[in-house]
């Protein structure tokens, strides 16, 4: 009922967690919780004007979470604006005994920084990102939020990612692989229901890991994914010693038709192209509405080092009160 609410022309919301986005969306509350694990806070964000916000992995506790994909799973929200995303993560941040991924590391006080400035900080835009398949309005949205952040006296440069082509491909084998592992549970003996209950794309992802954790292929998949998955990493540390945030569009296309893709796979893997490597290195990613395409919206994503969301927050305030998107609805 929510997507029918919001969407203009039965458009879809976006990503596995896109009931709560639409649920804030359309004023049904002020802020709802969501789990990235290759976008599906950030897409669902940038598809409903409103911020999304993935923390480095480990920062929120999963504990009371059915895993999915225990090495990428993100807990994180959505919010109407950025001031309210940080307000959210001071609650929600930090040490859980009851989850051994959250680190020690303190949790600092999100909105100390908000109101600084952005002048002087390094920016960077890597090409992979804008070279090939990103629709043009999305191109042109993005580049003016470059301008705006460049009007604001951010320093945007070229950064280099480039193991980013195989990031799809990557986090489709290991994805896979530990939703298999974490969903074998559902056996129809230690819990109540069998895998009968599970809809088609868990079934295609659950023998999808079977098969590339199976005997004679886990070196040719798996650990191969997982030496990439490195290489992803590594681009990631590379870049953040040049420049301070990443800045790249969230999605390669505005919103999509409901039903446009569910029968091709391959075609949806494709929308979180932007969005898993973030994933994969377990940075933070925090997404903000830069505009609309025929009033559907669009977003950008703002990424940085790990535990580095109170820079995240620094840039996404500076750039959301100077453009406002936020304030303006969809068409319903």
């Amino acid at each position: 009922m929510a997507k029918q609410i919001l969407m203009r022309g039965d458009t879809d919301p976006g990503g596995s967690s896109s009931g709560s986005a639409v649920a804030l969306a359309a004023d049904m509350c002020i802020a709802s919780t969501g789990t990235d694990t290759g976008g599906s806070i950030r897409l669902p964000a940038s598809f409903c004007n409103i911020v999304g916000l993935k923390p480095t992995y480990g920062r929120v506790s999963r504990y009371g979470i059915i895993a999915m994909a225990s090495s990428l799973d993100s807990i994180g929200h959505f919010t109407k604006t950025v001031e309210d995303s940080a307000l959210l993560l001071n609650v929600t941040a930090g040490k859980d005994d009851f989850d051994a991924s959250t680190p020690r590391a303190e949790v600092q006080n999100y909105t100390k920084n908000l109101n600084n400035n952005v002048r002087n900080i390094k920016i960077g835009v890597p090409k992979e990102y804008i070279e090939k398949g990103l629709d043009e309005n999305v191109k042109t949205r993005f580049e003016e939020s470059l301008k705006v952040f460049e009007k604001l006296g951010a320093i945007v440069d070229e950064v280099p990612l480039p193991h980013t082509e195989y990031g799809n491909a990557c986090y489709y084998i290991i994805q896979p692989s530990e939703v298999s592992s974490n969903l074998a549970r559902y056996d129809g003996i230690r819990y109540g229901s069998g895998r009968e209950n599970f809809g088609d794309e868990a079934k295609r992802r659950i023998m999808l890991g079977t098969f590339t954790l199976s005997s004679g292929y886990y070196d040719a998949y798996y650990k191969k994914a997982m030496q990439v998955r490195t290489l992803i990493k590594r681009d990631f540390y590379k870049a953040f010693e040049k420049v301070d945030a990443i800045v790249t569009p969230v999605s390669p296309t505005p919103p999509w038709k409901l039903g446009e893709k569910i029968n091709d796979p391959l075609k949806m893997y494709l929308s979180d192209i932007f969005t898993v490597t973030a994933n994969l290195a377990g940075i933070p990613g925090l997404s903000v509405p830069i505009g609309f395409d025929n009033g559907l919206p669009i977003g950008m994503q703002i990424l940085g080092p790990q535990f580095s969301e109170n820079l995240l927050f620094q840039i996404g305030h500076a750039y959301e009160q100077e453009v406002k998107w936020y304030s303006r609805k969809p068409n319903l």
